[in-house]
């Protein structure tokens, strides 16, 4: 958001008002978040497994024939730990099948060791090593943005790891003890709007105006979701991680988590768009500062509608993209679309999609009038000490003081000027 003519196009008092109305929001949350904050010290340590290491590939053979099944390939493969008691050691896994091409020596996997000292395996195969890949796209990405975005971007980042830090050093503790899903996001949702709005875009009167666009999109988010998921009566056991969850943790409400997660989903969306438009409304006013608050509104809406007919379309292709693996079995089972739709799975989406295009489109309206106020709101007339307004001099009872002999007339202002050739 470009703030080089912030302080130009927003009055002081004005300014002053909207910063003291987020802090006010600010405070709020804080205060219900140490109420929610998460205190037992075992939350998230649910067993879900042995202990993970990674481990290098030493030895690759083909399993023995009596070993095959249905002439399928099979591997022997022998690894080396690379951390732990048996760094150094190398153990067999059990025979891994259908993966000939997958493995290579020289490659790390994740094993599991096993609990059981009599198995007959110590190790077995879990994953590939994917960190150190993840870490350089990671850096990738880091460099593009500083190099595109410069402060900026690197301020963005800082808001990036500060949304990561909310989500997992409270939102993920507080569903998993028990906290309400619905006030957890809701808590969540204002910390990022705070940490990541006021990081990438500096403190000044339109990221307020942005910050307060924002929560009041997720208000209206908060109340058609609640609404919604009664209504279709969702359980929230659409997908197997529900089940396992809730087997693990059940003290989770997986009806709440629901809302949680749209409430966050949607964010991302939100700010985006109050950013864009409070940025908007201050260009037009930088740009035209005649321009009427009626105009100036009408100019920003204009722009906002071309935002949200765009934006509404990258909320669905995001959870198309999530659930494609299962719309290709819905299609491969041939089902009637009605079905699919009515399905928990799919009807949850298309709520969450619907529900967060609401708020989306309900965070433009909302910003726009903000940012209009705040940049044609005229500053307070400042009066005497004694609180009287300042006397107007009658100009027909104006006597010009004479020159002196020898002293230059008082040099006159234009208009005095084109009043004087008028009246000749």
């Amino acid at each position: 958001m470009p703030h080089s003519h912030d302080h130009a196009e927003v009055a002081p008092s004005v300014a002053r008002r909207l910063h003291s109305l987020a802090a006010l929001a600010f405070v709020v949350v804080l205060v219900l978040l140490l109420f929610s904050w998460p205190g037992r010290a075992d939350v998230g340590t649910a067993d879900l497994g042995g202990a993970t290491t990674s481990a290098v590939v030493r030895l690759i053979e083909d399993c023995p024939v009596d070993q095959q099944v249905d002439g399928s390939s099979c591997l022997l493969v022998r690894v080396e730990p690379l951390e732990g008691e048996d760094q150094g050691k190398l153990f067999e896994l059990p025979p891994i099948y259908n993966d000939a091409a997958g493995f290579a020596v020289g490659e790390k996997i994740v094993v599991d060791q096993v609990a059981n000292e009599d198995a007959p395996f110590r190790y077995t195969f879990v994953d590939r090593d994917r960190k150190l890949l993840l870490w350089v796209l990671a850096a990738v990405f880091a460099v593009a943005v500083v190099l595109l975005g410069g402060l900026r971007g690197l301020r963005a980042i800082g808001g990036l790891l500060a949304s990561i830090g909310v989500l997992g050093f409270y939102t993920m503790p507080a569903i998993i003890e028990g906290r309400p899903p619905v006030l957890v996001a809701c808590l969540t949702a204002g910390l990022i709007t705070f940490a990541a709005l006021y990081l990438a875009h500096g403190f000044s009167a339109m990221t307020s105006v942005a910050v307060l666009g924002t929560l009041a999109a997720l208000v209206i988010t908060v109340l058609f979701g609640a609404a919604f998921i009664e209504l279709a009566r969702f359980s929230g056991f659409a997908s197997e991680e529900s089940f396992f969850i809730q087997a693990v943790a059940g003290e989770v409400d997986l009806h709440g988590l629901l809302l949680a997660g749209l409430v966050i989903g949607a964010l991302g969306a939100i700010d985006d768009m109050t950013v864009t438009q409070a940025s908007v409304v201050l260009e037009l006013r930088s740009t035209n500062p005649t321009l009427p608050a009626r105009a100036l509104f009408s100019s920003a809406m204009r722009v906002g509608r071309d935002h949200v007919a765009s934006t509404v379309n990258t909320l669905f292709l995001a959870y198309a993209g999530a659930s494609m693996p299962l719309l290709v079995l819905f299609v491969v089972g041939d089902l009637p679309i009605s079905d699919v739709m009515n399905s928990e799975i799919v009807a949850t989406e298309i709520v969450r999609t619907l529900v967060g295009s609401l708020g989306l489109v309900a965070s433009v309206p909302i910003t726009t009038l903000l940012g209009v106020v705040a940049v044609t709101r005229k500053p307070q007339a400042h009066h005497e000490p004694t609180g009287r307004p300042p006397r107007r001099r009658d100009p027909s009872t104006h006597v010009p003081h004479a020159p002196a002999e020898g002293e230059r007339p008082p040099r006159r202002s234009l208009g005095e000027k084109l009043r004087a050739s008028l009246d000749d």
